[in-house]
């Protein structure tokens, strides 16, 4: 299949290198004023702030008080070395009986 008079036969109009350039030329100053842009961005100081809830600042209290209490390093040892060789056995029903006696003293039930 053939393509005949495509332009009507008018010959090609030719390239205007003037105009080419000067939409090179635009184009690229905007990127450099984009680029500044951003660069006065980045450069302008951040005013961030972190502020803590109540609970959130009790919490934090509370993991204080307890890294700082002391501990019995010899018992820790025992129990893990009788955790590890198997040895250790928990009593369901006393552990039970003491956590309803730790959640009676936290919600103030006797």
């Amino acid at each position: 299949m053939a393509i005949n008079n495509v332009n009507s036969g008018l010959p090609k109009t030719p390239v205007d290198n003037t105009k080419i350039s000067q939409q090179n030329q635009t184009q690229q100053s905007q990127q450099q004023q984009a680029t500044s842009n951003n660069a006065s961005v980045a450069q302008a100081p951040r005013q961030d702030s972190v502020s803590l809830t109540q609970s959130a600042q009790q919490l934090n209290q509370v993991q204080k008080k307890g890294s700082e209490a002391p501990v019995n390093q010899e018992k820790v040892d025992r129990l893990k070395k009788a955790i590890s060789s198997g040895e250790y056995k928990v009593n369901p029903e006393v552990l039970a009986n003491k956590i309803a006696k730790l959640e009676g003293e936290i919600f103030g039930q006797k």
